[in-house]
């Protein structure tokens, strides 16, 4: 029997809606626009207590002055917020559960700030819900953690409210959209509010009010290396990665992750990779934020495309004159998407390339310590092997064909690719003594148990924090040569490449030379010399920029370094 309750009442999320915008017209009148002086009280108007509420705290640029004044509304009127937010970068970010006007988080990425959130769970100020990957918690924004209230950041604004979002778009258009048409409410922090915009990116429909900040918002140049911090050390696993990965499949499109390891890479392609006669063959089409490191690649003509997440501060000059590589809007300004280049880094490339902090004995590796929640980013999300695709590629097929569990798996009759996801590492990483300045330590990279085991108890999570999982993991590059992880097969064979390439770590020293020999005949290692590369060569000199300044000169001075990375600054970046 069909029940037509005429009595129900479909629209309480937008009655509830028009209650707090008339809440706040008495703060700002009918307009869009907001005073700065006022925007705390505006917070005060359309939050309610147990909201969920984004604030919009990217990879890079961050909605700081929102941040502040949600850190400043009364924690008797505002109190018990879920904050869902894929990067927290930023103190103001965790003052709000110091002060009670916060208690539930769900995240992707944690940064600097990820000891103090560990701390926060200990004394019960912070409940977490989960760590995601950033595709994953942009999904469930259009599932089970849409924000009530969206806080968010753009370059620009007109007075109707329409945005022009720029060079560092990142992750704003989803985080609007998720929320504006499930009737939610948004607020947009802008640098400026100007008559025409230079294009719009996101129409003034989906915005409820605007607040010109009083300073412009803080952006970090999270992917910016400076070349002269790149070690022989990696220079050696640079030129091993480019011979015996990218050279072996015929890598063209491809993601590199964060950090020194990867820009050695991308500073030996016109160099090394020249001597190889790999220019069109490898490294072509780039999911990848405006690397400055990849400059001298592109000016060698090595680069056909590239799509970021993000911008990368001080490369907006050098990424407008160069529209055939980059997508560039018809305003002249690249447009960055994070949620679309996470869709591509999960279907569309051959290789994900990355660095790490530890690996155990079955490849799973982690860059979690015991005492620090830091999140993922999109690493799982293209650290992978992409099950759902079905689009082929030489790199992908022969990848697949060499999988050694391929049969068990699917039968004999059937094909199927495979992702390439390489993890590159020193054995033992040396790092600063905080108690004893000048001395450093030496930390085993290989180890019995990731810390990511403790902190899953420390932190009451309910699975360990695994950045990517060893049946993920297809090859590890050390000083010590490669492990072509997805060509053994079983889980024994895997254990003895991964100690073949540990060095003397407590992984390592289990393994044996006779062991390591076997691996090479199966073809599951390859040493440096089995790949005709002599470590001695393996220098700095190599590299097609050893400095930043270097960097500018590729760029033919379009490149603008921030003034952390210029003569006489000291790079606090993650090494």
């Amino acid at each position: 029997m069909i029940n037509h309750d005429t009595s129900r009442t479909w629209d309480t999320i937008k009655r509830d809606t028009d209650e707090r915008l008339a809440a706040a017209a008495k703060i700002v009148g009918s307009g869009k626009v907001v005073a700065a002086e006022d925007a705390v009280a505006l917070l005060e108007a359309v939050i309610r207590p147990f909201d969920r509420v984004n604030i919009e705290g990217d990879n890079q640029k961050q909605a700081d002055f929102l941040a502040q004044c949600l850190c400043a509304v009364d924690p008797a009127k505002v109190h018990d917020l879920h904050m869902v937010q894929s990067v927290l970068t930023l103190p103001e970010h965790l003052d709000v559960f110091e002060k009670g006007i916060a208690k539930k988080l769900d995240f992707s990425f944690s940064g600097p700030q990820s000891g103090r959130i560990a701390e926060l769970l200990g004394a019960g100020k912070l409940d977490l819900g989960a760590i995601h990957t950033y595709l994953e918690l942009y999904g469930r924004y259009f599932l089970d953690l849409t924000p009530r209230v969206a806080l968010v950041v753009a370059d620009a604004a007109d007075r109707e409210g329409n945005l022009y979002t720029g060079f560092s778009t990142e992750d704003t258009p989803t985080i609007v959209e998720a929320t504006k048409f499930r009737q939610g409410i948004v607020v947009v922090q802008v640098n400026e509010i100007v008559d025409r915009l230079p294009r719009v990116d996101i129409p003034a429909d989906f915005v409820d009010f605007i607040v010109k900040s009083p300073r412009p918002f803080y952006i970090e140049p999270l992917f910016t290396r400076d070349p002269a911090k790149i070690t022989d050390a990696r220079v050696l696993t640079a030129m091993m990665t480019i011979k015996g990965i990218y050279a072996e499949y015929g890598i063209q499109n491809l993601n590199h992750g964060v950090g020194y390891d990867t820009a050695a890479i991308e500073l030996l392609l016109p160099t090394y990779g020249e001597e190889l006669g790999l220019k069109g063959k490898i490294c072509t089409n780039w999911i990848l934020n405006p690397h400055p490191t990849l400059i001298p690649a592109i000016e060698s003509g090595w680069v056909k495309s590239v799509h970021s997440f993000g911008g990368e501060l001080g490369m907006e000059r050098y990424v407008a004159a160069r529209p055939d590589v980059f997508f560039i809007g018809p305003d002249g300004s690249m447009r960055s998407n994070r949620c679309m280049s996470q869709v591509a880094g999960h279907y569309a490339i051959d290789a994900f390339v990355g660095a790490t902090l530890q690996i155990d004995p079955y490849g799973n590796s982690s860059t979690a310590t015991a005492t620090k929640v830091a999140g993922f980013g999109g690493a799982p999300n293209m650290g992978c092997d992409s099950r759902g695709r079905r689009h082929s590629t030489a790199a992908w097929l022969k990848a697949g064909a060499e999988v050694g569990t391929q049969t068990s798996a699917i039968g004999p009759d059937l094909h199927r690719g495979r992702r390439l996801v390489v993890q590159i590492l020193n054995t033992v990483a040396k790092i600063r003594d905080k108690k004893n300045p000048g001395q450093f330590k030496e930390i085993p990279a290989f180890v019995e148990h990731l810390d990511a085991e403790k902190l899953m108890k420390n932190a009451n999570l309910p699975i360990e924090p695994v950045m990517i999982y060893g049946d993920d993991l297809t090859h590890i590059v050390t000083e010590q040569g490669i492990a072509y992880l997805h060509r053994c097969r079983d889980i024994e064979e895997r254990r003895a490449a991964i100690r073949s390439v540990a060095g003397k770590t407590p992984v390592g020293l289990q393994g044996s030379e006779e062991e390591c020999r076997r691996m090479r005949e199966l073809g599951i290692v390859k040493t440096p010399a089995d790949l005709g590369i002599d470590a001695a060569t393996a220098t700095r000199d190599r590299l097609a920029a050893k400095n930043i300044m270097e960097l500018v000169e590729w760029s033919g001075g379009l490149y603008d370094p921030p003034a952390k990375f210029l003569p006489g600054k000291e790079d606090s970046s993650r090494q």
